[in-house]
Protein backbone atom coordinates (compact mmCIF):
# COMPACT_ATOMS: atom_id res chain seq x y z
CA UNK A 1 0.00 0.00 0.00
CA UNK A 2 1.22 3.50 -0.86
CA UNK A 3 -0.10 6.66 1.40
CA UNK A 4 0.87 9.85 -0.04
CA UNK A 5 2.20 12.49 2.04
CA UNK A 6 1.80 16.31 1.89
CA UNK A 7 5.32 17.87 2.85
CA UNK A 8 7.52 21.28 2.35
CA UNK A 9 9.94 21.36 -0.56
CA UNK A 10 12.43 21.26 2.06
CA UNK A 11 11.79 18.08 3.40
CA UNK A 12 14.77 16.31 3.97
CA UNK A 13 13.45 12.94 2.62
CA UNK A 14 12.61 15.10 -0.83
CA UNK A 15 15.76 16.78 -1.13
CA UNK A 16 17.62 13.72 -1.08
CA UNK A 17 15.18 12.30 -3.79
CA UNK A 18 15.45 15.35 -5.88
CA UNK A 19 19.47 14.64 -5.22
CA UNK A 20 18.83 11.26 -6.85
CA UNK A 21 17.00 12.61 -9.73
CA UNK A 22 19.65 15.59 -10.58
CA UNK A 23 22.50 12.49 -11.17
CA UNK A 24 19.88 10.44 -13.33
CA UNK A 25 19.04 14.37 -15.41
CA UNK A 26 22.91 14.33 -15.64
CA UNK A 27 23.82 11.03 -16.91
CA UNK A 28 20.60 11.48 -19.67
CA UNK A 29 21.07 14.75 -20.60
CA UNK A 30 25.04 15.13 -19.98
CA UNK A 31 26.40 19.14 -19.22
CA UNK A 32 24.79 20.60 -22.36
CA UNK A 33 24.48 20.50 -25.78
CA UNK A 34 28.09 21.15 -27.78
CA UNK A 35 28.73 24.49 -28.92
CA UNK A 36 26.48 25.87 -26.99
CA UNK A 37 26.43 29.11 -25.70
CA UNK A 38 27.59 29.13 -21.98
CA UNK A 39 24.82 31.97 -21.71
CA UNK A 40 22.02 29.80 -22.74
CA UNK A 41 23.36 26.79 -20.61
CA UNK A 42 23.03 29.03 -17.69
CA UNK A 43 19.54 30.26 -18.44
CA UNK A 44 18.16 26.06 -18.89
CA UNK A 45 19.67 25.98 -15.73
CA UNK A 46 17.99 28.82 -14.86
CA UNK A 47 14.57 28.03 -15.89
CA UNK A 48 14.73 24.21 -14.47
CA UNK A 49 15.19 25.47 -10.85
CA UNK A 50 12.40 25.13 -8.52
CA UNK A 51 11.69 28.96 -6.51
CA UNK A 52 10.86 27.61 -3.30
CA UNK A 53 8.54 30.51 -3.10
CA UNK A 54 6.66 28.95 -6.20
CA UNK A 55 5.64 25.60 -4.13
CA UNK A 56 2.70 24.91 -3.23
CA UNK A 57 3.36 21.48 -1.87
CA UNK A 58 5.94 18.59 -2.52
CA UNK A 59 4.18 15.44 -2.26
CA UNK A 60 6.35 11.74 -1.11
CA UNK A 61 4.66 8.20 -2.11
CA UNK A 62 5.72 6.27 0.98
CA UNK A 63 4.86 2.00 1.79
CA UNK A 64 3.86 0.47 4.29
CA UNK A 65 7.15 0.42 6.05
CA UNK A 66 7.81 3.71 5.94
CA UNK A 67 9.94 3.94 2.70
CA UNK A 68 9.68 6.88 0.58
CA UNK A 69 9.60 5.96 -2.94
CA UNK A 70 8.82 9.24 -4.66
CA UNK A 71 8.21 12.74 -5.12
CA UNK A 72 6.46 15.17 -6.90
CA UNK A 73 6.41 19.41 -6.49
CA UNK A 74 3.12 21.18 -7.32
CA UNK A 75 4.16 25.10 -7.43
CA UNK A 76 2.11 28.25 -9.00
CA UNK A 77 3.86 29.25 -12.45
CA UNK A 78 2.02 32.29 -13.58
CA UNK A 79 -1.54 31.73 -13.33
CA UNK A 80 -0.96 28.02 -13.80
CA UNK A 81 -0.24 24.89 -11.62
CA UNK A 82 2.82 23.12 -12.80
CA UNK A 83 4.06 19.49 -11.69
CA UNK A 84 8.23 19.56 -10.94
CA UNK A 85 10.65 16.86 -9.66
CA UNK A 86 8.36 13.73 -10.53
CA UNK A 87 10.75 10.57 -9.53
CA UNK A 88 9.72 7.39 -8.18
CA UNK A 89 13.02 5.40 -6.96
CA UNK A 90 14.15 2.87 -9.76
CA UNK A 91 13.40 -0.06 -7.39
CA UNK A 92 9.76 1.04 -6.95
CA UNK A 93 8.52 1.53 -10.57
CA UNK A 94 5.47 -0.06 -11.97
CA UNK A 95 4.31 -0.14 -8.47
CA UNK A 96 1.53 2.42 -8.52
CA UNK A 97 3.95 5.84 -6.68
CA UNK A 98 3.94 7.66 -10.00
CA UNK A 99 0.08 7.45 -10.55
CA UNK A 100 -0.53 7.75 -6.40
CA UNK A 101 1.36 11.27 -6.77
CA UNK A 102 -0.01 12.15 -9.71
CA UNK A 103 -4.10 11.50 -8.29
CA UNK A 104 -2.84 13.37 -5.41
CA UNK A 105 -1.12 16.28 -7.36
CA UNK A 106 -4.88 16.83 -9.08
CA UNK A 107 -6.02 17.01 -5.57
CA UNK A 108 -3.80 20.03 -4.94
CA UNK A 109 -4.64 21.89 -7.90
CA UNK A 110 -8.67 21.46 -7.37
CA UNK A 111 -8.27 23.02 -3.61
CA UNK A 112 -6.00 25.84 -5.87
CA UNK A 113 -8.97 26.69 -7.99
CA UNK A 114 -7.25 25.25 -10.87
CA UNK A 115 -9.23 23.25 -14.06
CA UNK A 116 -6.03 21.94 -15.08
CA UNK A 117 -2.52 21.03 -14.09
CA UNK A 118 1.03 21.07 -16.88
CA UNK A 119 4.08 19.64 -16.92
CA UNK A 120 7.37 19.88 -18.60
CA UNK A 121 9.20 17.03 -19.47
CA UNK A 122 12.95 16.18 -21.45
CA UNK A 123 13.11 14.09 -25.01
CA UNK A 124 15.46 11.52 -23.14
CA UNK A 125 12.75 10.78 -20.84
CA UNK A 126 10.57 8.07 -23.03
CA UNK A 127 9.14 6.54 -19.58
CA UNK A 128 8.07 9.95 -17.93
CA UNK A 129 6.01 10.22 -21.77
CA UNK A 130 4.84 7.00 -21.61
CA UNK A 131 3.32 7.83 -18.02
CA UNK A 132 1.65 10.57 -18.83
CA UNK A 133 -0.17 9.53 -21.96
CA UNK A 134 -1.17 5.95 -20.52
CA UNK A 135 -2.65 8.43 -17.41
CA UNK A 136 -4.68 10.64 -19.82
CA UNK A 137 -2.31 13.53 -20.18
CA UNK A 138 -2.35 15.65 -23.50
CA UNK A 139 0.63 16.73 -25.07
CA UNK A 140 0.49 20.71 -25.53
CA UNK A 141 2.89 23.24 -27.20
CA UNK A 142 5.95 24.03 -25.16
CA UNK A 143 5.36 26.43 -23.21
CA UNK A 144 7.41 29.35 -21.38
CA UNK A 145 9.86 28.91 -19.67
CA UNK A 146 10.90 25.89 -21.52
CA UNK A 147 10.36 27.52 -25.13
CA UNK A 148 13.74 29.35 -25.48
CA UNK A 149 16.37 27.13 -24.27
CA UNK A 150 14.32 23.76 -24.29
CA UNK A 151 12.08 23.69 -27.48
CA UNK A 152 12.83 19.69 -27.44
CA UNK A 153 10.92 19.70 -24.60
CA UNK A 154 7.45 17.35 -24.39
CA UNK A 155 4.88 19.44 -22.41
CA UNK A 156 1.68 17.78 -21.09
CA UNK A 157 -1.60 19.41 -19.62
CA UNK A 158 -4.90 17.46 -18.03
CA UNK A 159 -8.06 18.70 -17.14
CA UNK A 160 -9.11 18.23 -13.33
Amino acid sequence: MITIERVPWEDPRGVALRATMDEEMHERYGDGNPGEAPEIAAERSRVLSVDPTTVVTSLLAVDEDGTVLGHIAVRRLGDEIELKRLIVLAAARGKGAATALLDECARVGREQGASRLILQTGDKQPEAVALYEKTGWDRIDVYEPYAETMPWSYCFAKAI
